[in-house]
């Protein structure tokens, strides 16, 4: 089975070897049928330190690596 890819933006990285993704989709009210746009932060292990606030990224399901770090980065979106 396929690893899921995100792609988000970096909103902090302050943390040694990890950086917070901030991926956002669009999704439709069930029932008044509008779209909307919801997001959701993600944890990534970032091996190097190299990406920074800003910095347009995808990342990819992994086994767990901490207590909350699910994701790693592969690299930058273009």
């Amino acid at each position: 089975m396929p690893k899921r890819t995100l792609i988000g933006l970096v909103t902090s990285d302050k943390m040694d070897k990890t950086v917070v993704v901030r991926v956002e989709s669009i999704k439709e009210h069930p029932i008044y049928r509008r779209r909307y746009k919801s997001h959701q932060k993600y944890k990534a292990h970032d091996e190097a330190n190299e990406y920074k606030t800003g910095d347009k990224v995808i990342i990819e399901e992994s086994m767990p690596l901490s207590h909350d770090k699910r994701w790693k980065v592969i690299g930058r979106a273009a």
